[in-house]
């Protein structure tokens, strides 16, 4: 309980130095909980216990993925009044200014794994939508917040419509915006949406960009390594086609294709575009590589490495500071 009240004081002043300086805050909502944590033992009737939410097998994870956590029960949660959603929600929104769903498909519905089952042997469970999207569109309005919604992965057409009549805000990542076509390299972002080089699940941009994914991906038996060559080919053509998209806007001079220049005019590039917020991953900007989570995994490594500088020495890089009060300057115009 120290611990906790330690935390709550920190988070409070941080809120009060955002606001004060007119920085909106922006947390992230999960999609769900540690089966042995509060939440679960403090509601042990609303979840189901044993089940396990993760996701089906698909192009990137071809054996599935297992999250670990504890489905909620939706009838429960209907009996219940969604007594526990309010809790959470309005603890979140009391202080931020933007929250982000994590897998906003979880509202519509959940891929629940049976105890001792593979991530191959689920079966989604159906969540009452319109009821959730009820709550997040009452609470985020006395609290005046934007919502923010994850849909990334599998989505079924009704989640993106949905998003649009209650006015979510999209997620767009330019490495799943990428064309091998020199005439399309890119996909423009949506104008509600917040943009992004990458996301906590994806590769950092400079791994990307040398396609050390791929290879992760073989060595997780999730490709053949047959496939390796013909992906990392096909990772090329793309990084040509930007790379040539760029140029033809004036972003990146012709002299100019190493990472770092290339991460800074897609920077570049998201700000001058139509998208709402523009997400900057700061890690992307000292062109680091290493993973803070690998999905489908599970162990030490996934959420536990340090940053490669502690935040005085960000605070204090001339270039980190250049770029970013470039990418300030091109969002005000």
């Amino acid at each position: 309980m120290y611990c906790q009240w330690l935390a709550d004081q920190q988070v409070r002043d941080f809120v009060q130095s955002c606001r004060a300086r007119e920085v909106l805050f922006h947390l992230d909502l999960p999609v769900g909980v540690h089966p042995q944590g509060y939440d679960a033992w403090r509601e042990q009737r609303l979840f189901a216990p044993g089940a396990t939410v993760g996701a089906p097998p698909d192009l990137f994870f071809s054996e599935g993925q297992n999250w670990g956590f504890t489905p909620l029960q939706p009838q429960r949660l209907r009996q219940s009044h969604y007594a526990y959603v309010l809790n959470y929600l309005r603890f979140q929104m009391a202080h931020c200014q933007i929250l982000r769903i994590d897998h906003i498909m979880g509202l519509h519905r959940l891929y629940w794994i049976p105890p001792g089952a593979s991530p191959q042997q689920g079966v989604y469970v159906n969540y009452p939508a319109e009821e959730f999207y009820a709550l997040l569109s009452l609470e985020s309005h006395r609290h005046q917040l934007l919502i923010v919604g994850e849909n990334l992965g599998t989505v079924p057409p009704q989640v993106n419509r949905a998003m649009a009549r209650h006015r979510i805000r999209k997620t767009y990542v330019l490495q799943f915006a990428q064309s091998s076509d020199p005439r399309r390299a890119i996909q423009l972002p949506p104008p509600c949406s917040v943009a992004t080089l990458n996301t906590h699940d994806t590769p950092a941009f400079a791994a990307h960009w040398r396609g050390d994914d791929i290879d992760e991906r073989a060595a997780m038996g999730l490709i053949r390594k047959s496939e390796v060559q013909q992906e990392q080919r096909l990772r090329r053509r793309k990084n040509r086609a930007l790379t040539a998209f760029l140029k033809r806007h004036g972003l990146l001079k012709k002299s100019m294709t190493n990472t770092g220049s290339v991460i800074e005019a897609c920077l570049r590039w998201l700000a001058q575009s139509r998208a709402e917020t523009v997400l900057i991953n700061l890690e992307d900007l000292w062109q680091e590589t290493r993973r803070q989570n690998t999905p489908g995994t599970a162990g030490p490594p996934n959420w536990r490495r340090k940053a490669r500088f502690c935040l005085e020495q960000i605070c204090q890089s001339p270039a980190l500071r250049k770029t970013l009060l470039e990418i300030n300057r091109l969002r005000r115009r």
